[in-house]
């Protein structure tokens, strides 16, 4: 059998302990290079101020931050999270957020691990998977999206890990779907992943009808979004009733679509057409990609690739979202994870799709307040679309991929690249996926 490209990774090679000493050395490089940037933290200084407002009984969505004047963009949930920072001096505040963004990146990297390969997961396993975790971290730490992402303070980090947690749940945990409900009840986008639990969950059900974790994922998030976002509505009705009926749709509030940092669908339209309102071009364009891209990533639920159907849904709600900043894509972790298991004759693929998110490549463009996006020319307009445009090659080549294989009767990629190795086929059970979907055989991909 193929055996893994991460089994085989030279990661394996070294002692835990120089992995984490690489790690840590990785980390103190990127906190000394921050401050040498002097990042201003600017977001969780608006979280700060969220909170603050909220202690005071204030109106949350009058509410006005930093010299930047920023406002509040969540729902009344997140203001209650952001309590906390109340509680200590900024410095503080800002050196915690620090800290505490750079071990969720340890955290998003071992998950996407465990969700790439599941195998790593076991108690045999767990000094692979730290080793391996640690090298990667130190690595990724450096890409655009996390660098942003810390730069600003944000709490991308904590909605992936949040999303992520759930989907490498055992089959039968009780707890899977409080962290996407959670995420849901914060910044809404991650609602995506609550679509791709239903509908692979009710076409899993379709042929035996039983109650599969995919399904019962999606309800227990759904609860929880739902009872979290209900309390908010008793605890603060004037902030709720007034987020869910007039903020929640002014999406200028949250910045100009136009600006190179909205490295979404409506962003690239924005760019392309000169204006900050692409209208019905954006709707238009964000149903069909969007209705595509979530076929794909049922089917592949369907056939047991959860890893596929992840980061394809993941990268689905990033481009059809009508502001996606380029520090939402820390999703980038999880695809080169998934790329490099994946692609082991097309290495340069993965080379292609990192350099893509390490070059800062969209920030080469003008963007300075005068809104110069809208004057941007061709080759300024490819530069700052170079996050949207990788994820549709991502697509197209997954597609594609798909579509061969069906034509020349060949395995899934899950069954070619991600075999388990004849020590892992010896230990595994003969039971459905983790998340309970059964592995497809050859036939039944070919039949579809």
């Amino acid at each position: 059998m193929t055996q893994s490209v991460l089994a085989r990774s030279p990661a394996r090679r070294w002692p835990l302990a120089t992995a984490a000493t690489v790690c840590l050395l990785s980390f103190a490089a990127f906190w000394v290079a921050q401050r040498l940037a002097h990042v201003n933290m600017l977001d969780v200084m608006v979280y700060r101020a969220e909170g603050e407002t909220l202690r005071a009984g204030g109106d949350l969505y009058a509410m006005r931050a930093t010299s930047a004047n920023l406002a509040m963009t969540y729902p009344p949930f997140a203001a209650v999270l952001f309590l906390p920072l109340t509680l200590v001096s900024v410095p503080l505040m800002r050196t915690l957020t620090t800290a505490g963004n750079l071990l969720l990146v340890v955290a998003l990297v071992q998950l996407s691990l465990q969700l790439v390969r599941p195998a790593l997961s076991r108690a045999g396993s767990r000094a692979e998977l730290w080793r391996t975790t640690l090298w990667v971290a130190a690595i990724v730490v450096w890409c655009e999206p996390v660098w942003t992402t810390l730069r600003y303070g944000q709490i991308n980090l904590l909605v992936a890990v949040a999303v992520l947690w759930d989907l490498t749940r055992r089959e039968g945990s009780r707890w899977a779907g409080l962290g996407i409900g959670l995420a849901t009840a914060v910044k809404l986008t991650p609602g995506l992943f609550v679509v791709l639990l239903l509908a692979a969950g009710l076409l899993l059900w379709r042929r035996d009808r039983n109650l599969n974790q995919w399904l019962r994922t999606a309800l227990t998030a759904t609860g929880v979004f739902l009872v979290t976002t209900l309390t908010m509505a008793l605890a603060l009705p004037a902030d709720s009733k007034k987020f869910w009926t007039q903020t929640l749709f002014e999406t200028g509030r949250v910045g100009h679509a136009e600006e190179t940092a909205n490295q979404s669908i409506s962003g690239v339209l924005a760019r392309l057409m000169h204006t900050d309102a692409p209208g019905l071009w954006w709707v238009a364009a964000a149903a069909l990609l969007g209705g595509a891209a979530m076929v794909l990533a049922v089917r592949a639920a369907v056939r047991g690739d959860r890893a596929v159907a992840v980061v394809v849904t993941a990268f689905t709600a990033l481009m059809i979202s009508p502001i996606s900043w380029s520090h939402h894509w820390v999703w980038c972790v999880p695809l080169l994870i998934l790329l490099y298991d994946r692609t082991t004759r097309f290495w340069p693929v993965t080379g292609a799709v990192a350099l893509a998110f390490a070059s800062f490549a969209l920030w080469w463009v003008p963007h300075d307040p005068g809104r110069p996006e809208l004057d941007q020319n061709a080759g300024q307009m490819l530069l700052s679309a170079v996050y949207p445009l990788t994820a549709t090659a991502v697509f197209a080549g997954y597609a594609i991929a798909l579509r061969r294989r069906a034509a020349g009767g060949r395995r899934p990629a899950r069954e070619e690249s991600s075999a388990p190795t004849a020590r892992e086929a010896h230990e595994a059970p003969a039971a459905p996926s983790a998340h309970g979907a059964p592995r497809a055989s050859a036939q039944a991909v070919a039949k579809e």
